[in-house]
């Protein structure tokens, strides 16, 4: 299925759940913030979500992307920007309910959120079911080449600290996800706020630094693709993309675990067209749209029904909904307390600017020694002063 029937368009303007603006009315444009390559856009003959609800409701999408949650989070939490909608993953959507940074949901504008499986409401980061709408789950693995990475060496975590691909390996740029794979490898819970066990996997990072060609989101595409780096974790979804350009890459599940996660559609506090948004939740929520828009992304529905339009291969990928006995070994991020992401951030800033958790110690202990040698210098030249004087006081 790679294109909307005329049938389905007419009647996704039938459905509209807002009027048309009127001939000399400005129109209205919702400003929404979403993840970098993370809807389609009319390549490859799939639809252009969002011109397609602009032909559908008459309303404008200015359309933004960000490459990290905590990039998001601090361009929200430090103002000068309105967004009508944002799609953050679960613990982020946590974060932003505990900090009243969520406007409330009407879903009596949203009729299409009865196609959304009973699996992804009610969920842990957002219990009441008030303030998001999932948009896409996945999970996260491990990327490789083929053609240069020996099959003998994959299955586990450990690939990405391999000295065999020295300068070949791809990292992720952002704290959650890779202290997250440094703990899966040492048998720490990803949720762990023990100060002790984050210090240790940001060791575990500063041993692999070396290794690393480049910390990397969005990037990873064209360097994976272009066969610039031969080994990265990433998004599953995303790997069903570049596989499409480069046929020679694989994908697996790590046997210590992986993340498993959900992506949610909120609005922000500071909304300026709060019913506008809701109209396009409700668009994204349709069957047809929502298999179109993730066949497109790789992604994996949280709309049973979405799945009867998609191409059965899509449907039966073991990449893109993997089995119950896979599924098993994923593991969820909860929001973390301010001062734990405070702690992570820092030790993540060491790793990738300063390469070792320890350098204040060490700037103490030099700061030490030196002083150390200059006080056993003053003392030395004294008591040649204080002897050089009884010499003299002797001689008279």
């Amino acid at each position: 299925m790679k294109r909307l029937s005329a049938f389905f368009l007419s009647l996704l303007l039938a459905l509209s759940i807002l009027p048309q603006p009127q001939a000399k009315a400005e129109p209205v444009t919702i400003n929404v913030y979403n993840w970098g390559q993370y809807i389609s856009d009319g390549t490859d003959g799939y639809i252009d979500v969002n011109k397609a609800f602009t032909e559908a409701t008459g309303i404008e999408v200015n359309y933004m992307t960000f490459d990290t949650n905590e990039t998001m989070y601090t361009k929200l939490k430090t103002g000068g920007s309105s967004y009508d909608i944002i799609i953050p993953s679960d613990y982020m959507v946590a974060r932003l309910i505990a900090e009243d940074m969520l406007e409330e949901i009407d879903f009596s504008n949203i009729p299409n959120y009865k196609y959304v499986d009973e699996a992804y409401r009610n969920t842990s980061y957002d219990p009441e079911n008030k303030y998001s709408v999932p948009y896409t789950w996945g999970t996260v693995g491990v990327i490789y080449n083929t053609k240069y990475v020996d099959e003998a060496d994959t299955g586990s975590w450990d690939l990405l600290w391999n000295t065999k691909y020295d300068g070949k390996i791809l990292m992720f740029d952002n704290p959650r996800d890779a202290f997250a794979i440094s703990e899966l490898l040492l048998g720490i819970d990803i949720n762990s706020e023990d100060r002790d066990e984050l210090r240790t996997a940001a060791y575990k990072l500063i041993e692999q630094k070396p290794l690393v060609q480049a910390y990397v989101m969005d990037q990873i595409f064209a360097a994976m693709e272009r066969e610039e780096a031969w080994i990265a974790p990433y998004y599953a979804g995303d790997y069903l993309l570049m596989v499409e350009e480069n046929p020679d890459l694989g994908f697996y599940f790590p046997e210590e675990g992986f993340n498993l996660f959900i992506d949610a559609i909120c609005i922000p506090k500071g909304c300026q067209n709060k019913a506008a948004a809701e109209a396009y939740i409700n668009f994204l929520c349709d069957p047809e749209v929502n298999a179109e828009n993730l066949e497109y992304l790789g992604y994996s529905t949280p709309l049973s029904e979405a799945k009867q339009y998609m191409d059965p291969d899509m449907v039966e990928s073991e990449i893109a909904y993997p089995p119950e006995e896979v599924l098993e070994g994923g593991g969820a991020f909860i929001n973390l307390s301010s001062e734990t992401s405070q702690y992570t951030d820092s030790l993540w800033l060491e790793v990738k600017t300063q390469g070792g958790v320890d350098t204040y110690a060490i700037v103490c202990m030099a700061a030490v020694a030196v002083f150390l040698v200059i006080y056993f210098i003053v003392h030395r030249i004294k008591t040649k002063k204080r002897l050089a004087n009884r010499c003299r006081k002797w001689k008279t």
